[in-house]
């Protein structure tokens, strides 16, 4: 498989181990243990302060990540506000990687069943956020969060059947594992809609310590990836809760999880 882009990261993890511990995420503190880990970008949003750090550690950007109620109304999503200005500025930081999440409907705490016209709105909207980001040059993609069959299938439907060519499929491998998907399966069923991934390892519902362990074969993945053509960041989004029970830090676990991946693009040269 080709390198592609290289390593980056969500921050979603590495700002938990800060949550769990009392404190407030410290950026500064997070991008040394990125770089000494092995990766080359972040994901977020590049605002002045944030990429000035990221490049005091040798950090590009990869991506943002923003997350709306993609089955709301045009008008309520509030493009103009939410999207566009980190849009604007990930495409000046050099940041390739619009990634919208499809929020659930009911909030995080008690997610209730979208509806097939719901979805058809999640692709619309999609569709209108590939148009008003048009000309930056960044590819837009859709992010799985949904932990359950319904709304996970139906996420992906807003793409695949409702959404513009334009917009592609982030496939976050271990939500769509515990959503009861097939994360290779869903390379090989929609190969052209592959636009990124988050990458994390699962046992079951729980998220497994690092990328080579856990119920999905890691190695197939990227094997189908380089079948696919897929050339874009890999990005990690490793987490470790209390029911993981890690026995290393996130740092050493990210290093370890880089490492694994060089190892299996080296086999595929």
């Amino acid at each position: 498989m080709r390198s592609g882009k290289g390593f980056s990261t969500g921050l979603y993890g590495w700002q938990a181990e800060y949550w769990k511990a009392g404190r407030e995420p410290a950026l500064d503190e997070i991008f040394r243990a990125c770089a000494q880990a092995g990766l080359q970008a972040v994901e977020a949003d590049p605002t002045p302060d944030v990429l000035a750090l990221a490049g005091r550690h040798g950090l590009a950007i990869s991506g943002a990540y923003i997350g709306l109620p993609l089955h709301e109304p045009f008008e309520r999503l509030n493009v103009q506000a939410t999207v566009l200005p980190a849009a604007i500025r990930m495409a000046e930081a050099g940041g390739t990687d619009l990634v919208i999440n499809a929020d659930p409907k009911g909030g995080w705490d008690a997610p209730q069943p979208k509806t097939e016209d719901e979805f058809e709105r999640q692709g619309d909207n999609l569709s209108r956020i590939a148009t008003a980001a048009g000309g930056l040059g960044l590819t837009v993609s859709m992010h799985n969060h949904a932990a359950d069959g319904h709304n996970a299938e139906g996420d992906l439907r807003s793409v695949i059947r409702y959404a513009d060519d334009a917009v592609g499929l982030c496939v976050d491998t271990g939500w769509a594992h515990v959503a009861g998907m097939d994360p290779i399966g869903l390379l090989h069923r929609h190969p052209e809609r592959i636009r990124a991934f988050h990458l994390r390892n699962q046992f079951g519902r729980v998220p497994s310590e690092e990328l080579t362990e856990g119920d999905i074969d890691m190695k197939a993945l990227l094997n189908a990836a380089s079948e696919i053509g897929y050339d874009g960041w890999l990005t990690f989004e490793l987490l470790h809760e209390e029911e993981t029970r890690a026995k290393r830090t996130l740092a050493e676990d990210t290093a370890r999880s880089v490492a694994f991946l060089q190892a299996c693009l080296r086999e595929r040269q």
